[in-house]
């Protein structure tokens, strides 16, 4: 199954990493335009994303896995209008010296199988991480 796999370190403690992956304000700071999180095992996320015509788009999941400032897996709903719809997000979270490791593992089917999708979106993870690290150390 083909996957994107991206890793950055951060200047920061990993509650602050974990408080930014698991809220609304978080998401909100360096990926999504709105975002709802019910942040629980179980719990459901909902992140919105202008296309490039400005037209939100919805990524609608389902934490999978829920380790308090150390694992988090997301798995999109399959009838979600995003690109992304039926794959997982994972990302773990590790104490590394004085800043924090982040790991994320995005796999699945559908735009990660096509070559070309899966190019723009690894492009897109390697941003939002550089985002998320500017996010926790400004």
């Amino acid at each position: 199954m083909a996957a994107i796999r991206r890793q950055i370190t951060i200047a920061s403690h990993p509650r602050a990493v974990w408080k930014v992956l698991t809220s609304a304000e978080g998401w909100t700071s360096w990926y999504a335009d709105d975002a709802r999180v019910d942040a629980r095992k179980g719990g459901r996320v909902v992140l919105t994303i202008e296309d490039d015509e400005g037209e939100p788009i919805e990524e609608v999941g389902t934490f999978l896995t829920f380790r308090p400032t150390s694992r988090l897996e997301i798995a999109w709903d399959r009838v979600s209008p995003a690109s992304t719809k039926g794959t997982r997000l994972t990302f773990s979270v590790a104490r590394d010296g004085e800043e924090t490791r982040v790991g994320l593992v995005h796999s699945g089917p559908g735009v990660l199988d096509d070559e070309e999708a899966r190019a723009e979106l690894d492009k897109t993870w390697r941003q939002a991480l550089n985002a998320l690290r500017d996010s926790l150390e400004s």
